[in-house]
């Protein structure tokens, strides 16, 4: 029975992160800009979500309290907040390198759990910390060829780790609700960005043909709906090392589809500097040591 758990997880957190991997040819495809790209992911994503929160029962009073609301609010601001940076970054950076420069967020996730939870960072985590900043030094040296337009490449990179930052703030205030069901607290991040974005949305520049329509709706109900419950349902069932493994699925494909979708070429450097920054955020997830474990010393005082 355990088993057969684990592989129904690895099934869900396999599909969410091939939807993952997607969602920048879908924002890029588009045509718009990426607050109207996040408007309608939460418009759309809070339809679903509702509808799936009614179905399981969790829009009961029991679930909210002033704390609740209070740190789902924040994660919910900074979650947003991420997405536009994120979404920005791909046609500035490119998707293959937005998503590399992203996947540093681990680092800025153990060093703010240090900082906010006195947590310790194992000499090993800074080894790779070290072994992603070189990558980060790689994917940004480029040829002067690349930076055409001054400024929009070295830009996207800035936007990128901004996103992820974002992200990791996001995650330590979500670690304060335990015992909160996640599809309820993505339900009231993706109304509360709903309402944030509602006066800044580009309304005089809408979608104009059904297909660009289509792929803000999948971004919604798919990629935000769906994959949330597909998501939080593999956390469940999956021991962390294995969710951790899995979600590089999620990179790996982002940089597939750029090529296939946009014909994005790397230069060698940038594909062995996003090589540096996966292996390492794979080590820290993972908890792969690379720097040998002191051992304790054996001659204590009696």
């Amino acid at each position: 029975m355990a088993n057969q758990e684990i592989r129904r997880g690895a099934a869900e957190m396999t599909a969410a992160m091939l939807m993952s991997g997607t969602i920048g040819w879908l924002v890029v495809s588009s045509q718009q800009s990426s607050i109207n790209v996040v408007f309608f992911r939460c418009v759309f994503g809070a339809a679903t979500l509702f509808a799936i929160c009614l179905a399981l029962g969790l829009i009961r009073r029991q679930w909210f309290s002033w704390r609740m609301l209070g740190l789902v609010a924040l994660a919910g601001a900074a979650i947003v907040g991420n997405w536009l940076l994120l979404f920005a970054a791909y046609s500035r950076a490119s998707i293959s390198m937005a998503t590399a420069v992203y996947n540093t967020q681990p680092f800025m996730l153990v060093a703010l759990g240090a900082i906010v939870f006195r947590e310790r960072v194992t000499a090993s985590t800074i080894a790779w910390l070290v072994v992603a900043f070189v990558g980060l030094v790689f994917v940004v040296r480029v040829e002067p060829a690349v930076l055409a337009v001054p400024g929009e490449y070295l830009e996207g990179v800035a936007l990128a780790l901004g996103a992820a930052f974002l992200y990791a703030i996001s995650s330590i205030v979500t670690k304060r609700l335990k015992g909160t069901p996640p599809h309820l607290i993505a339900l009231i991040q993706v109304v509360l960005g709903a309402l944030m974005l509602a006066p800044l949305v580009h309304f005089d520049a809408l979608p104009t043909t059904p297909a660009h329509w289509l792929q803000l709706g999948t971004l919604g109900v798919v990629h935000t709906g769906v994959m949330y419950v597909l998501l939080y349902g593999a956390i469940q069932k999956l021991p962390t090392a294995m969710t951790g493994a899995l979600s590089f699925i999620y990179p790996i494909v982002a940089i597939i589809v750029d090529r296939v979708a946009f014909g994005q070429s790397l230069a060698w450097i940038q594909v062995a500097g996003a090589v540096l920054i996966l292996l390492a955020a794979a080590g820290v997830n993972l908890g792969w040591r690379i720097v040998p474990q002191r051992r304790l010393s054996s001659c204590k005082s009696t």
